[in-house]
């Protein structure tokens, strides 16, 4: 309760410091117990997409648990563009249109299939996925990613990229079309 407590303080805090984002509305409740079980609290950010991205705490918990499992061994700069496929899926016609929609599709990211993202993120998790809410996004809009000297998707190495971006381990892209 008290780790939820801390992440929930250090989210609120940082989003009201954010210069380029604007908070909507977001419910506050005094008691912990009330405000753990208001999973559906939302805040709705303007990126400097300009495009609202409605996103609540257990987003935001989801995606640097997707941070985590997908890019701890990678630079800052890789974990905010794992955060930042995640926001551009979310904001393309073509993925689902909530954050957790994103994270659970079949087969979108490895750690959902294979159960690592039952993992505890660490703070610079939960920065780079406000860096990628504030709009940083150092992968030109990707919304593919993969680890070129350990990848098995056959469709991964095989569809043509187009806007290709290496950072870290990882190469960021879009389909070529």
């Amino acid at each position: 309760m008290k780790k939820f407590l801390f992440t929930l303080v250090l989210c609120f805090t940082f989003v009201c410091f954010l210069g380029e984002t604007i908070v909507y509305a977001i419910e506050f409740s005094s008691k912990a117990e009330t405000l753990y079980k208001e999973k559906k609290s939302v805040v709705e950010v303007f990126n400097n997409k300009n495009q609202p991205i409605k996103i609540t705490v257990y987003d935001i918990k989801l995606m640097a648990q997707i941070v985590y499992a997908e890019s701890r061994s990678e630079p800052y700069a890789g974990k905010v563009a794992v955060a930042s496929v995640i926001i551009n899926r979310l904001l393309d016609p073509h993925f689902p249109k909530t954050v957790e929609g994103v994270i659970k599709q079949k087969g979108a990211f490895s750690c959902v299939v294979n159960g690592r993202i039952k993992v505890h993120p660490t703070k610079e998790c939960y920065l780079a996925v406000y860096s990628a809410l504030e709009g940083k996004d150092p992968t030109k809009n990707a919304v593919f990613y993969y680890n070129p000297k350990i990848a098995t998707s056959k469709w991964m190495l095989k569809v043509k990229k187009a806007d290709m971006k290496s950072i870290g381990n990882h190469v960021f892209f879009v389909v070529k079309k």
